[in-house]
């Protein structure tokens, strides 16, 4: 065969049992949930940050990451909602390179799958537990979601998954919100359509089991800008552009039109200290249009201690191993900015 098969690995069920949340971690989710959801409603005005690295590597660095993001949180609540990005499936173009704790829960050793399993649902365990933080992960295989569906405040679907139909019916059947990216060629049709998906109700085959779903009516888009025909970098955060996906949203029957940008990836050219601009540049936006206000909920923000990147077995604390992302003092500042403009 074409395949070697190592091990059966232990259903969600069974892995939730072994590393369960406390009574106390259930409640602070579900209070950071109304919240969240609230936004997405339009009966609160805060603002979200889904921010953090691009991926996390080993749980050391990003657990200090969100303690300071704890810290900041405390001065800006009471208009931004923080989401750190704990992002544990990293798509590759081309099926190379680090592809997340999930698969190697060590960056320098071998895959291993259910290592992988428990490190990522410990890692979302503790910051639940020690920083009162449910996070944001890609939802990058869907069979794999209710590994921590329990855990998770946010989700992420890819520019490469947003056309897939696993993708799109899984995320119809949960209960916070989900992100559509418009995808790398940047057709924005292919986005909403993946939302009236994700809004509506459909019956499938999901993990063995014959399953309905509700719809979730918290999936909504994300602007991450798009490569040309031409290989070039286009973004997609500008006024013009937030006004024409209000326009969609407007032709079409979704509900809770919302929309999170994305201020790195094809957005930045993949320069990552044009984060800064383009996130204020955003929320100037928002404060000169009551309309573009309304619907962009937050930004997207790949950030970590150092500033940059850097190569697998460098071993330099709190940088990113995969895309470059803004370092802690850029961070810091940003958001303060942030929330003294909104």
């Amino acid at each position: 065969m074409s395949m070697n098969f190592h091990r059966k690995l232990p259903i969600p069920q069974d892995v939730k049992k072994d590393f369960p949340l406390t009574e106390k971690m259930a409640q602070v989710k579900a209070q950071r949930d109304e919240s969240i959801r609230a936004v997405f409603e339009g009966t609160s005005d805060k603002f979200i940050l889904v921010i953090g690295p691009c991926s996390a590597d080993h749980s050391e660095p990003v657990l200090e990451y969100i303690s300071r993001l704890r810290r900041i949180e405390e001065q800006v609540s009471d208009k931004i909602i923080i989401i750190p990005r704990i992002y544990t499936n990293k798509p590759r173009t081309t099926g190379q390179g680090y592809k997340g704790m999930l698969h190697q829960p060590d960056p320098d050793a071998k895959p291993d799958m259910y290592k992988g399993i428990v490190a990522i649902r410990e890692l979302h365990l503790a910051a639940l537990r020690d920083y009162d933080f449910s996070c944001a992960d890609e939802m990058l295989y869907p069979e794999n979601h209710r590994y921590l569906s329990d855990l998770l405040s946010y989700i992420a679907i890819g520019a490469r998954s947003v056309e897939n139909q696993q993708h799109r019916l899984t995320a119809s059947g949960i209960d916070v919100p989900v992100g559509m990216k418009n995808p790398t060629g940047g057709d924005l049709s292919v986005m909403m359509n993946s939302i009236v998906a994700a809004q509506s109700s459909h019956t499938f085959i999901y993990r063995g089991w014959e399953v309905t779903s509700e719809g979730n009516p918290y999936s909504h888009a994300i602007l991450r800008g798009y490569v040309d025909y031409a290989g070039k970098s286009v973004s997609n955060y500008h006024y013009e552009d937030l006004l024409k996906v209000r326009e969609l949203y407007e032709k079409s029957n979704l509900v809770n039109p919302s929309v999170i940008v994305d201020t790195n990836h094809n957005n930045s050219g993949k320069q990552y200290l044009e984060q800064v601009r383009i996130a204020k540049d955003i929320v100037h936006s928002r404060n000169q249009n009551a309309d573009i206000k309304k619907l962009v909920k937050g930004l997207m923000i790949e950030s970590y201690i150092e500033d940059g990147a850097q190569g697998i077995g460098e071993h330099v604390f709190g940088k990113s191993i995969t895309d470059p992302c803004l370092g802690w003092d850029k961070t810091e500042k940003l958001i303060l900015d942030i929330a003294d403009k909104l």
